[in-house]
This record gives structure tokens, sequence and C-alpha cells, in this order.
């Protein structure tokens, strides 16, 4: 079941979700729905992270080395595997948010076109 909201919401893509995961984790260990979760309430719902996405994502970052896993017990009483952020994780969040940062500072330029032919003529 889905709602007109849930439709509306952004998609994902990989290298997005990973920024997102590594900037969750800057905060201190956290499990899967704990990180998905962070996300949507720290975007205002508009960004919803859906678990197909999410776990795979997680497994390939432990495989590059960004984040480590270990199993712990959740707040809700169940087992969970934690996710903390490496020191090569902090490194390549560091270098990625340079990099998001300088492509949304370009796309805002693009965007705001009109705005600036406006004042312009």
């Amino acid at each position: 079941m889905s709602t007109r909201d849930e439709k509306e919401r952004l998609a994902l893509v990989q290298g997005t979700l990973d920024l997102l995961i590594l900037r969750i984790l800057l905060f201190g260990p956290q499990h899967g729905q704990g990180v998905a979760r962070a996300i949507q309430t720290n975007s205002e719902e508009v960004l919803l992270v859906d678990h197909g996405a999410l776990y795979p994502a997680l497994q390939r970052m432990e495989a590059q080395g960004w984040i480590a896993a270990e199993w712990g017990v959740s707040s809700n009483n169940r087992r969970a595997r934690f996710y903390t952020l490496t020191a090569k994780g902090r490194k390549h969040l560091t270098s990625e948010t340079g990099r998001w940062r300088a492509i949304s500072n370009a796309m805002a330029r693009i965007l705001d076109l009109e705005t600036l032919e406006t004042q312009e003529s």
C-alpha cells in the first residue's frame, strides 16, 4: 500500500545513499532501521530509504572498509547489526561531501538561470 506522499518522495542514487549513511553514522553507531529513520527524519520526511536499497548499501560500504558492523541489541530488545564509521569512512565522507557541495552549487546556479536572466533584463 502506498500513499501519494510516498510516491512523491525522492529516489536515492547509490552515491547519494552512501553519503547520507556515512553522515548519519558520523554521530555514532546505529542499526540499519535507525539509519533509515534518521535520514527520513532529518530530511523532513522528503527522503525515504527503501530497505531493499539500504542493506545492500550497508554491505557494500562494509566491504569497502568505510563502516564496520557488530551485533548488538536494539532499544526494542531485538538483535541487530550496529554500524560505525571507520577512519577510511571519515576520509571518504569528507571528500564526497566536498564533491556533492560543488555539484549542488553548480545545480543551484543552473536552476537559478531564470532569476539571473530576469535580473539582467
